[in-house]
């Protein structure tokens, strides 16, 4: 995901024959904006590290007793850094982006406000209708990820394996929660781990890349060819 490019300095005119601000202080003037860094490392950042806490519990690889740090981070990391990622998507022109992390980051919010205080109003009887909600939520979100995977066919392979690998984990896990079948909503937390490692890789790339200024690790990237 790659940031806009404006240039840095003084107002200049909006036209080049209008007569410089210098002349005539009421001419026409556009304001150029400094660069701004590139938020996708860090969108995609608190998304892996919060998927991958968080898949760590479904694939049962940690006690269900200790889910409870996944709210925390989910709020903090997952959800409002991820949100405040989007916004400067928005500010450097990533439509892509900003559409994604805000998404996300809004994602992580509902699931820590359900986890936390929703989650209580669902019959606690009924197992059935709670795992049929719980399903449906994951499922919609699956939908999203699937039309965003296509969408970003156009960005980089490492970012399409993301979204590809997200949209699995999502059907997975809310087959899995819809059917209550323990064993489907594990294997849903293996992918969740794929993809968080995946999320990783595509940032530490951009990172690294850009810090040295140079090609470290590849992303590989994607879209029509002249």
């Amino acid at each position: 995901m790659e940031a806009g490019t404006a240039g840095a300095g003084a107002p200049r005119p909006a036209r080049g024959g209008d007569i410089p601000r210098e002349a005539d202080p009421t001419a026409r003037a556009t304001i150029q904006f400094p660069k701004v860094a590139d938020p996708g490392p860090l969108g995609l950042a608190a998304f892996a590290l919060t998927t991958f806490i968080l898949s760590f519990f479904n694939a049962q690889l940690a006690p269900a007793s200790g889910e409870p740090i996944v709210f925390a981070v989910a709020f903090a990391y997952g959800g409002l850094a991820q949100i405040l990622a989007g916004m400067w998507e928005f500010r450097t022109g990533n439509t892509f982006g900003a559409v994604a992390f805000t998404s996300y980051g809004a994602f992580w919010l509902s699931f820590f406000a359900f986890g936390l205080w929703f989650d209580k109003l669902l019959p606690l009887k009924d197992a059935g209708v709670a795992g049929h909600a719980v399903g449906l939520y994951l499922i919609a979100w699956g939908i999203f990820t699937t039309y965003m995977f296509i969408a970003s066919l156009r960005t980089t392979a490492a970012v399409a394996l993301v979204f590809f690998l997200l949209a699995i984990t999502f059907f997975l896990l809310g087959l899995g929660n819809r059917g209550l079948n323990p064993d489907v909503v594990k294997v849903g937390g293996y992918f969740g781990l794929a993809t968080a490692v995946v999320a990783w890789y595509a940032s530490f790339a951009v990172v690294a890349n850009s810090t040295f200024g140079r090609t470290i690790l590849p992303v590989v990237p994607l879209g029509a060819r002249d």
